[in-house]
């Protein structure tokens, strides 16, 4: 089922669809990364890519519940950042593209908000 977006702002950045898919650079066009649009609730990411330019994605809906700080890392599997209560994958950064970062990002299923 689709959901309502409440708050979008993208800067320097584009996705594949409207809330999720592949994640690029407006500058170089390049990909960044992949936004697991069914299993995050808030999504919130500062990024410096390799080609220098500094993007910023935001988005959260009109059904989001605010989460939990979790303390817990994020799963890796298969370089995708899972839940660490579910497993389910939240988001990919693709760490060749990508300088730096910043991320908070809430699971849909468990509410827990991980930071790194």
């Amino acid at each position: 089922m689709a959901r309502t977006v409440k708050e979008k702002k993208l800067v320097n950045t584009r996705l594949a669809m409207n809330y999720g898919g592949w994640m690029y650079c407006d500058q170089c066009q390049e990909s960044i990364g992949y936004l697991c649009y069914a299993t995050y609730d808030e999504v919130n990411l500062r990024y410096r890519c390799r080609c220098g330019s500094q993007g910023e994605i935001h988005i959260n809906f009109e059904d989001s519940v605010e989460g939990t700080p979790c303390d817990e890392e994020l799963f890796v599997v298969k370089s995708r950042l899972c839940c660490s209560k579910d497993q389910s994958p939240l988001i990919t950064i693709l760490e060749k593209k990508v300088a730096s970062y910043q991320l908070d990002i809430t699971c849909k299923e468990c509410r827990r908000v991980y930071r790194r």
